[in-house]
């Protein structure tokens, strides 16, 4: 029998080491170091041996020959731009993993496909989480109560493999793969090693059965997927669910798609009947506008949706010796680098102010397109200057203090113009008389926010 030997893996990156470390040098995870026994240390020169002489020569034949799956089958969640962030519905046979903050909406947006598709495929919930009774009450409030949907409450992946394998289902919910534990393996449920060969042998009974799964995953506190990145390999989608847990949009978008786009994004609101989609976000976001200094319209993206998203920025004098800067929906360092290049390229003075940036609606703005309005919000607000209330601004701003060009600026313009906007400050790279070029940020404050 070979000897046991401890070893510690990070349960953020998989690294092993031979010794217990506060910090993970190969991802930067501290306290991800979990104590783990590896018998195959002892023969692991002899079975690497053992190896190259038991292999065999692979079958192969030629592309040309080979059939392509059939793609054109899509199981459609209900939800259409949902369906479009997978690349047209849920393909037969793939593993999608959905992640997001506690609280969100995931298990409620998975009770609502399951009440979609249900309608016509039998449907199995699998939760390892919630009692028999809870789940009950959801499909209650939802309007998912279907004979065929089937519920099952089980921790163990070995059983869930097995159902899956059966082909009895078209589609499995797995709620999540965090509680799931393999008989074979000793480690606590969340490990690195049980959330990785959980979900390795799920996988292979999605393929051979057929079946959709949908594995529902949880995430730290820094809003990353939650155990190794090798999860993240292993799916065919991995959808993220973000948002702010207690009101505003919620917002799906595809991290990973096999078979599909990354660039697109469902937008959804809570309601009393559960998650909807918003037909047009940008009415609903620019509805209680108040139009003061600090606040700019910019004309973003979310995937490749066009929305009009209110920006706001609150300076005042600072009360110590330095400054506080702090962002609500906005990267911070993206935000220290453009009050660098305000304070460096323009008059504006901010080194004794206090700067506060907001994103109405709950929102996580990650266009580069945005910069132009953070720099207006934050002169606007300094100066005490209203910009015209039927202008929008769209641009990224350099180390410089250039305007540089906005990715898709036509459908950001078309979005302005739908909702009675008159004009958009933006890059001069762009041409249509709908657009007050500009080339430099200097030029831009002092022609439309600093005092004159």
């Amino acid at each position: 029998m070979a000897k046991s030997h401890v070893q510690f893996t990070c349960q953020q990156c998989g690294a092993i080491y031979k010794n217990w470390t506060g910090r993970c040098t190969k991802c930067g995870a501290w306290s991800s170091l979990i104590q783990q026994f590896d018998d195959n240390s002892r023969d692991e020169k002899s079975a690497v041996g053992r190896a190259q002489t038991s292999g065999k020569t692979l079958e192969y034949v030629s592309i040309n020959d080979l059939e392509a799956s059939d793609d054109r089958e899509r199981l459609h969640t209900g939800f259409k731009d949902l369906d479009a962030v997978l690349g047209g519905g849920i393909l037969q046979g793939s593993v999608s993993l959905l992640a997001g903050q506690p609280g969100i909406g995931k298990s409620t947006l998975l009770m609502q496909i399951c009440a979609e598709l249900a309608k016509q495929r039998p449907v199995l919930y699998v939760s390892g989480e919630e009692s028999a009774g809870q789940v009950k009450l959801r499909a209650i409030r939802l309007g998912a109560e279907s004979p065929n949907l089937k519920f099952a409450s089980s921790t163990s992946a070995n059983d869930v493999a097995k159902t899956i394998e059966s082909g009895e289902f078209d589609v499995v919910i797995v709620d999540s793969i965090q509680t799931l534990t393999l008989a074979e393996i000793a480690s606590a449920p969340g490990g690195i090693s049980q959330v990785t060969n959980c979900g390795n042998i799920i996988i292979r009974a999605a393929k051979l059965s057929g079946t959709a799964v949908i594995i529902v995953g949880h995430v730290t506190k820094e809003g990353t997927l939650a155990g190794p990145k090798v999860l993240e390999h292993l799916v065919d989608v991995v959808l993220q669910f973000e948002g702010d847990r207690y009101g505003g949009f919620k917002i799906v978008r595809a991290i990973k798609n096999r078979f599909g786009s990354t660039t697109e994004a469902a937008i959804f609101e809570m309601n009393q009947q559960g998650l909807a989609e918003v037909e047009n976000p940008s009415a609903a976001l620019l509805a209680e506008r108040q139009n003061t200094d600090g606040s700019i319209i910019l004309a973003t993206l979310e995937g490749t949706r066009p929305i009009l998203v209110e920006i706001q920025a609150l300076v005042t004098p600072t009360n110590f010796g330095y400054p506080k800067r702090t962002s609500s929906g906005f990267d911070i360092n993206r935000l220290n680098l453009l009050i660098a290049v305000v304070e460096r390229r323009t008059k504006l003075k901010l080194s004794d102010k206090d700067v506060f940036i907001n994103v109405v609606g709950g929102l996580r703005v990650q266009d580069s397109a945005a910069d132009l309005a953070i720099c207006l919000a934050i002169a606007s607000a300094v100066a005490g200057r209203k910009l015209a209330e039927d202008f929008v601004v769209f641009g990224e701003v350099g180390l410089g203090g250039e305007i540089r060009s906005a990715f898709r600026p036509d459908q950001r313009i078309s979005e302005a113009k739908k909702l009675g906007f008159s004009h958009a400050i933006a890059p001069a790279t762009v041409h249509d008389s709908f657009v007050i070029p500009v080339k430099d940020l200097r030029t831009t404050l002092i022609e439309y926010v600093n005092e004159r």
